[in-house]
């Protein structure tokens, strides 16, 4: 390839329908770690924070801008690798009464075979947790 690419995935941005149940969610459920911050526009804003990446949340009908043509809470499919084994998992989100709406089950990842548990979020975006497989 000639010309510029891109290297990697800073952070991405969910629309949701309510910001601290969404915090609540992915902080107990996923682990992630919620974050206020001060955006270069001097706004304080949320985001939840795992690995070296970021979720950035925007309330609906707030959203700050630039923002996406149609921002709707729920319109996300998003895939997280954890090194947890998915056993393990089921048995957390059984215990927090999150149902699991498929898995485990074999997938291709972006660095090859893994092996998948999806679920759902407050909003009903669809979110893998996955291990890699072999």
């Amino acid at each position: 390839m000639t010309g510029p690419r891109v290297t990697g995935l800073d952070h991405l941005v969910l629309t949701v329908a309510d910001v601290a149940a969404t915090v609540a969610f992915y902080g107990d459920v996923l682990g992630m770690e919620p974050q206020v911050f001060r955006a270069a526009d001097g706004s304080a804003r949320h985001a939840l924070r795992f690995g070296a990446q970021k979720i950035n949340l925007h309330q609906a009908g707030a959203e700050f801008a630039p923002h996406a043509a149609r921002p709707v809470p729920g319109s996300a499919d998003l895939c997280f690798l954890s090194d947890t084994p998915l056993e393990q998992w089921q048995a957390h989100l059984a215990a927090r009464g999150v149902r699991v709406e498929d898995g485990p089950v074999p997938r291709s990842g972006a660095g090859g075979p893994i092996v998948s548990l999806y679920l759902r979020d407050p909003d009903g975006n669809l979110l893998e947790i996955s291990n890699r497989a072999g």
